[in-house]
């Protein structure tokens, strides 16, 4: 029982980060999660326009998705910027997207850094636009996607996991875990895979369900809005805040903060959503 506790314990640093290595170049488990993520959600988005005869085809979802892709890759990345590194992208403003350090010379620093919260508002903006070139009714296709979308999204928390990154506070529980990334060497809690059931296999849950049961366009959209804020922001309570931020008001976190206003924004989409029916 002991030996099978140290593992626990002690298995995020047996696990590599790189899948396969060719030289210099890498394949890490993180890409490989993106990838399932999205191949995921095109598929389950395929199976409801068969299965629930939506007006679409899959050629309008492949265009979609391609736009949406990049909307979450944009907004993430700037989401992270302006919500959790602000000062320091002020000083080193070509590092946002260009993964080089000029102070000294030129050295490759690499792109870290990436925000939910961008990545949503950055997908919801690219699938507007879209649906505005293409005279297309942006509540119906929100709804579509909706409830594919968290199932996705567990992975990408397997693939923090599996880097050791974003990691839980201390904690004394029988599964805490040690992350090699931790520079004090405590025991934590693994907030990843909580945050991969809670935001991504009980919402994907939840959605699926409702997904024939939608009293209006955009319901579904709301639900997720409202569901991961909820979701998100208790387990924030559990995950380390970033070191850079800290606490807000000395007890929430910048993702609390940005939950409550996601929660907000769900609740106003079901409101206007109700009123307009």
């Amino acid at each position: 029982m002991e030996e099978l506790l140290f593992f626990w314990q002690h298995l995020p640093g047996r696990l590599s980060p790189v899948l396969l290595e060719f030289g210099s170049f890498q394949v890490r488990y993180y890409s490989l999660m993106y990838l399932i993520a999205f191949t995921l959600t095109y598929l389950l988005a395929g199976y409801r326009i068969r299965d629930e005869k939506h007006p679409y085809d899959m050629e309008t979802i492949q265009d979609i998705m391609i736009w949406m892709i990049l909307g979450l890759i944009l907004g993430g990345r700037l989401g992270y910027v302006l919500f959790y590194n602000c000062d320091y992208y002020l000083q080193h403003p070509w590092e946002v997207f260009l993964p080089f350090d000029f102070s000294q010379g030129i050295r490759f620093v690499g792109i870290s850094g990436m925000s939910f919260h961008g990545g949503a508002l950055g997908a919801l903006a690219a699938a507007i636009i879209f649906c505005r070139r293409r005279g297309l009714d942006f509540w119906r296709l929100a709804d579509l996607f909706c409830p594919a979308i968290p199932l996705g999204y567990t992975f990408g928390r397997i693939g923090n996991f599996i880097n050791g990154e974003l990691y839980g506070r201390p904690t004394e529980v029988p599964w805490g875990m040690y992350f090699p990334l931790d520079q004090e060497g405590l025991l934590r809690h693994p907030s990843q895979l909580y945050e991969a059931f809670g935001e991504g296999i009980l919402l994907f849950a939840v959605l699926w369900f409702l997904r024939k049961r939608s009293p209006a366009d955009g319901f579904l959209l709301a639900t997720y809005l409202m569901g991961y804020g909820l979701v998100r922001f208790f387990i924030e309570f559990y995950r380390q805040p970033d070191a850079q931020i800290g606490y807000l008001w000395g007890f929430l976190t910048m993702g609390q903060v940005l939950c409550l206003i996601m929660i907000g924004g769900g609740a106003g989409i079901m409101l206007y959503r109700k009123a307009k029916r």
